[in-house]
């Protein structure tokens, strides 16, 4: 089920450049990133309330706090940053390269959190910087 979860992703993703490339033309990048965040917020928080999940606040402990609230102020340098990227570049240049992600996450990884690092794994980085390089140029 994870599979199709993050093949869903991918396609979600793949709109969101999309639409946010024709979206940002002619508006300040700070005020676009602001207006698609409180459309998330209002999406998050309507699927916490229909799926009757907001009971589980008092459970969330301290050491989760800290990582959740971390984990969204990256979330949000990164939609300044793309947001950004994507006003003043070209959106088949600047999605390759924010897919790097891809590659820094699996080091993340295996540094951080002691995933284990295969060889394909590690030929999957390496392909995967290679082909952004290539679809750079």
């Amino acid at each position: 089920m994870w599979l199709l979860f993050a093949l869903l992703s991918a396609v979600f993703a793949a709109l969101t450049s999309i639409l946010a490339k024709i979206g940002i033309e002619g508006v300040n990048s700070n005020l676009a990133t602001a207006i698609r965040t409180i459309v998330v917020v209002i999406m998050a928080w309507g699927m916490v309330f229909l799926t009757d999940a907001q009971n589980g606040i008092a459970q969330i402990s301290r050491k989760s706090w800290l990582f959740l609230i971390l984990s969204g102020l990256a979330t949000g340098a990164s939609w300044l940053c793309y947001y950004r990227a994507l006003q003043i570049g070209e959106a088949s240049k600047v999605v390759p390269v924010d897919k790097l992600s891809v590659v820094l996450t699996l080091i993340l990884a295996f540094v951080f959190l002691h995933e284990k690092a295969t060889v394909s794994s590690i030929i999957g980085c390496i392909l995967i910087g290679a082909g952004t390089l290539l679809m750079i140029r």
